[in-house]
């Protein structure tokens, strides 16, 4: 008779996912895993593999129910620079208040991680930072069309440094750096590509 799997493959990988996110892939083991979930390893293999890809699959599930919805609200509409602003409020607050306070962002975390020499892991990170830097573009040609933009701001690099800026700010917050320190610094930011303090 064909094996019955007694559990959610899906609230299994939700499981891992918050623990590879809050302890990394480096120092989570199969055992950590197993207790975590409450699962056996042959049930864990045969359902998903081993470690690596668990990673991977904790990593797509990350960016389709975490990262996406995010991408798909900030390119949304014609709001322009609000939405950018509304964009990095709302990440500062998820990582510095709450349930997964300092635990950075698990996409950013694998940016700095061994992990990442993967090329599978490393084809995903590739994946989500051009869904996010296309997010961001959009918003800026949104906020161009509204004369929100300081003459010769250049979208592409704008939107890359803006990029940069989130990891940024999933790092430091991971670090311990308080949530005002980094608001400043993103508006420092917008304000360069502005000119208003006020954004």
């Amino acid at each position: 008779m064909p094996d019955i799997k007694h559990f959610t493959p899906d609230t299994a990988l939700e499981t891992v996912l918050r623990l590879f996110w809050r302890q990394g892939f480096a120092t989570t083991g199969i055992q950590d895993i197993v207790t975590a979930t409450g699962l056996n390893r042959s049930s864990l293999y045969a359902t998903f593999g081993g470690k690596q890809e668990l990673y991977r699959a904790a990593l797509g599930r990350y960016l389709d129910q975490r990262s996406r919805p995010e991408f798909r609200r900030l390119a949304g509409g014609d709001r322009g620079l609000p939405a950018v602003a509304e964009f990095f409020e709302s990440l500062v607050e998820a990582r510095c208040v709450g349930e997964f306070a300092r635990w950075g962002c698990l996409i950013s975390n694998a940016h700095a991680g061994a992990e990442a020499s993967d090329p599978e892991v490393r084809a995903l990170l590739d994946r989500h930072h051009g869904e996010l830097r296309e997010a961001l573009q959009r918003a800026l040609g949104a906020a161009r069309a509204q004369g929100q933009l300081a003459d010769g701001v250049d979208l592409q690099s704008s939107a890359e440094l803006l990029a940069l800026l989130a990891y940024g700010v999933n790092l430091r917050s991971r670090a311990g750096t308080d949530a005002s320190t980094l608001r400043a610094t993103v508006r420092a930011t917008l304000h360069a590509l502005n000119g208003d303090p006020s954004v």
